[in-house]
């Protein structure tokens, strides 16, 4: 098995910049001792295993705490982000259709650099999806007006970012607030990268602007443990202001043969381990803990950031967290990372516009040097014209 693994992406050694978090040996240890001791047990049966439903319990607690929940907001934990945003459609469609909203063909609104979880979660539903540009201005921000002019009575849900996955940049979510509240429209946060990472970035000084449930138009929000959480996969949250919106979540059943059964979420069987993973995590490192972490991956951005810069990368908007995307204007970005490839550097890139992208974790603090010199390595190569576009028409 372990030479199976032999031609994996190097994440160990901080080489990979996308799907894994490493944060050190030591929370790694955590993660599988926590989640081994509860391997076998099921979230679906929270009778069976109060222990499993009470450490969800306080997961969500801390979740909320950190997000400013209200008085009675609440939520659960599901397998990812796209779990989370499922149950999140799902919950506005059926909360839209006790009050009578989106008698036609129900709609979601969101600008283009949103996570296509919800095109899938759409496309389950047989919801429409409506796309709007972003902002031409250079910024490639979210257009707001044009948010608000794709909203309708069958708009069941418009969504923000905090931030989005392409650039790392977080939506005005005050404004798009205000203008989902002009139009009763129900707002929804996807702070899968940002939610647990947000909030420490604000605590370390990081001008983060307002982006939870603060804003009141804020009816849910997504965000993932096992991203800037830290903890094993697969966990994330799904948040709600209230217990009433809530409430449209669960699938109850009680009229099939066998005994009634209520879920939470999509997933019937949950593993225990990515509770109790998640919950040992965030009581080992608590506030400090994390705000240690999210300080050395902010740190680390403003690092590749002023790396780029120097070898003439143009950073795409001004992101404020652990994501960054950026693009060069004499070289083909997708060809530069044809070439980081091949040195051993399994990343990511961005389409709109082409650059190359990076989600960073704690580990990059001891990489960035040679990351930078790789890069400079590639850029010369394809400048030169001694690579081609061989992943271009990949991405294309």
């Amino acid at each position: 098995m372990i030479e199976r693994g032999g031609g994996d992406a190097k994440w160990r050694d901080g080489k990979t910049a996308v799907y894994v978090f490493n944060a050190g040996p030591e929370l790694s240890q955590v993660q599988h001792e926590a989640y081994g001791l509860y391997m076998a047990e099921n979230g679906l049966g929270p009778l069976a295993f109060p222990s499993l439903a009470q450490m969800e319990k306080e997961v969500i607690s801390m979740a909320l705490g950190l997000l400013h929940g209200p008085e009675g907001a609440t939520g659960a934990m599901t397998s990812g982000g796209t779990d989370s945003i499922t149950m999140a459609v799902k919950t506005a469609r059926d909360y839209a259709r006790a009050n009578g909203r989106a008698q036609g063909q129900a709609n979601i609104v969101l600008a283009n650099s949103a996570h296509l979880a919800f095109d899938k979660a759409a496309h389950l539903m047989d919801i429409e999806v409506r796309r709007t540009p972003l902002l031409n201005d250079g910024s490639w921000g979210m257009d707001v007006a044009a948010m608000e002019a794709a909203m309708d009575a069958d708009t069941i849900m418009a969504v923000g970012s905090a931030p989005n996955f392409p650039h790392g940049l977080i939506d005005p979510i005050e404004a798009l607030g205000e203008a989902a509240a002009r139009k009763g429209v129900w707002l929804h946060v996807d702070a899968c990268v940002g939610g647990y990472f947000a909030p420490f970035a604000r605590m370390n000084g990081v001008p983060v602007p307002p982006f939870d449930f603060e804003i009141p138009a804020v009816q849910s929000m997504s965000a993932d443990l096992h991203k800037y959480g830290y903890c094993a996969k697969g966990a994330s949250t799904v948040l709600f202001r209230s217990e009433a919106l809530y409430a449209h979540m669960p699938f109850d059943m009680d009229t099939w043969s066998g005994a009634p059964m209520k879920t939470p979420t999509l997933a019937g069987t949950r593993p225990g381990g990515a509770i109790s993973a998640a919950w040992a995590v965030m009581n080992h490192l608590g506030i400090e803990g994390y705000r240690g972490l999210q300080g050395l991956v902010c740190a680390t951005r403003e690092r590749m950031e002023e790396g780029v810069k120097r070898l003439g990368f143009e950073i795409v908007g001004a992101p404020k967290l652990g994501l960054m995307a950026f693009s060069h204007p004499g070289a083909h970005p997708f060809a530069v990372y044809g070439e980081m490839y091949r040195r051993g550097w399994f990343t990511s890139v961005t389409k709109e516009p082409p650059s190359l992208h990076l989600m960073l974790s704690p580990k990059h603090a001891d990489v960035t040097e040679q990351y930078l010199a790789d890069l400079a390595e590639s850029l010369a190569a394809v400048s030169e014209g001694r690579e081609g576009d061989r992943v271009e028409a990949r991405y294309s």
